[in-house]
């Protein structure tokens, strides 16, 4: 239980600061092509207070927790007013673009940081395995943090992917209407209200987990050098 415990903490952590990077990546981007905003919002910000969503940011890791052991959620919408911006439709992809890259870029570090902690101590990474196998850390300060280390980069990746799925609200249809412009937005327009109802399924199904197994699978031989 104990172990639970601080799992679920690291977890909860992890994707707050993520979700919060994120966020803030998105007000950053809107601000250089003219938009203030999100910027006038306090968007721009690593407190997770300025972009907490009660369901998606608490509720659902909660209930994924529980059900899945993993933990997965969602911020509140950055706000972003196009018509404010100097070229609307190039803003919108850079804006849109500009969440999933920030986890990217936060899980790069990550990487970056454990090929640091394998020279330092190869051990590390089999004490790793252990804490992630339910057992106790390793004696010493490495183990731990590899352990968070692990959910760091393993988080940025899947929010990463996840959010450049071309699905209303997600990130990824703001990239695809960007680069096809009318086309897409006609099918958009359709789909949309009907978007987060699309999410829930693509959830409850396999759906999910056959997108995201391909990087989970190189997520791991990255950090452990296979």
């Amino acid at each position: 239980m104990e172990h639970k415990i601080v799992d679920f903490v690291i977890q909860l952590a992890v994707i707050l600061f993520a979700i919060s990077f994120h966020e803030s990546a998105h007000a950053l981007a809107a601000l250089k092509f003219g938009d203030t905003t999100a910027r006038d919002l306090g968007r721009i910000s690593l407190n997770p207070i300025r972009h907490i969503d009660p369901v998606g940011s608490i509720l659902v890791p909660i209930v994924l927790y529980i059900f899945s052991g993993l933990i997965f959620g969602a911020a509140k919408p950055t706000p972003v007013d196009l018509r404010r911006t100097k070229n609307p439709r190039l803003a919108n992809l850079v804006v849109s673009a500009a969440g999933p890259v920030s986890n990217f870029l936060l899980a790069a570090v990550g990487l970056v940081i454990f090929a640091i902690l394998r020279r330092a101590d190869p051990m590390v990474m089999q004490d790793l395995l252990e804490a992630l196998r339910g057992n106790r850390f390793a004696a010493g300060a490495l183990a731990p943090i590899a352990y968070i280390l692990y959910f760091f980069v393993m988080v940025n990746v899947m929010l990463g992917v996840f959010n450049l799925l071309p699905i209303p609200p997600l990130d990824g249809s703001g990239v695809v209407l960007s680069l096809v412009g009318a086309p897409a937005a006609r099918v958009y327009g359709v789909i949309a209200p009907f978007g987060f109802l699309i999410l829930i399924l693509l959830i409850s199904t396999p759906f999910l987990r056959n997108v995201f197994r391909p990087f989970q699978t190189l997520v791991l031989r990255l950090i452990f050098g296979a």
